[in-house]
């Protein structure tokens, strides 16, 4: 959904609150706290969507338990943010979602943070078929110095970049994890944990780390010293994926601190598995309230 659509469908707050409403409950509002259907519209100056619980005796809106909830925020807003991020396939930095939306900076990095969280908590199938594996390391100084004797810095392992895996289905899904080391016994837990064995082909290039995954899945590497395709066996679905996460980090954030990284990973996440969906805007409101 574009910005223009986003302005037109819901042009104040009355028109966000019921639609989240007919998303989240339909035509019969069910309390958040306790799960009860007896409830009542509650009338208050200036508050739409309010309502009162006669079993629990709460007050909720469509709000509670969501990204949304205690927001000062108007929802307009919230609904620009999140069709912003969905179509910058690089990301966009907090700043210039605080131009677009006339906003200070910090409020636009707490939205985007709010909605990388939604993201982050979205948990998909186990990944079958030929899955590619492939580990990379984000963040660092730029591979090649602005100086004149034109050196280059150390890339990979060995630096203080953080390492991040990921797996690939060729055709359909990517997960992708921030580690503290790659390790054998990490990469085959992370494995364990998204690729089912059963029916699945590993492809992996040749990393040493990889061999422990071997005993679990069927196998096969990609020398990249030799070559960096033999037929079906290629990174370069993952490599693809790698290109687009670094390029929101050197092109929009420039920065991610170790305790917010898992989060903007999980943006690249998302966007990727979304990339065939025509109405993304809608599916993450969808997850928003599951």
């Amino acid at each position: 959904m574009n910005l223009l659509t986003v302005f037109a469908k819901f042009p104040d707050q009355e028109s966000c609150v019921e639609h989240l409403e007919n998303m989240r409950w339909g035509d019969e509002p069910i309390c958040p706290h306790c799960g009860s259907r007896h409830v009542a519209g509650k009338q208050e100056n200036n508050r739409v969507g309010r309502w009162n619980c006669h079993s629990c005796k709460s007050s909720f809106n469509v709000l509670s338990g969501s990204i949304f909830e205690k927001t000062k925020i108007p929802l307009q807003k919230w609904f620009l943010a999140i069709a912003l991020m969905v179509n910058a396939k690089k990301s966009l930095s907090s700043c210039q979602l605080a131009r677009d939306l006339e906003m200070k900076q910090k409020a636009a990095w707490f939205m985007q943070q709010r909605i990388r969280a939604a993201m982050l908590t979205n948990e998909g199938r186990l990944l079958q078929g030929i899955i590619e594996a492939d580990e990379t390391y984000v963040g660092g100084k730029p591979c090649k110095n602005n100086n004149s004797n034109n050196t280059r810095n150390k890339r990979g392992r060995g630096t203080q970049k953080t390492p991040v895996i990921g797996a690939v289905e060729r055709g359909d899904a990517v997960v992708a994890k921030v580690m503290q080391r790659l390790n054998s016994k990490g990469i085959l837990a992370f494995l364990k944990d998204h690729v089912d064995p059963e029916g699945s082909l590993l492809i992996t290039d040749e990393y040493r780390a990889y061999n422990a995954a071997k005993a679990v899945y069927a196998s096969a590497t990609i020398n990249h010293t030799v070559r960096y395709v033999d037929g079906d066996t290629h990174t370069n679905t993952i490599e693809g994926f790698w290109s687009l996460l670094k390029r929101a980090w050197y092109g929009s954030h420039h920065h991610y601190s170790p305790k917010w990284m898992p989060f903007y990973i999980a943006e690249g996440n998302w966007k990727y598995n979304q990339r065939k969906n025509q109405n993304a805007f809608g599916a993450f409101l969808r997850e928003c309230f599951q």
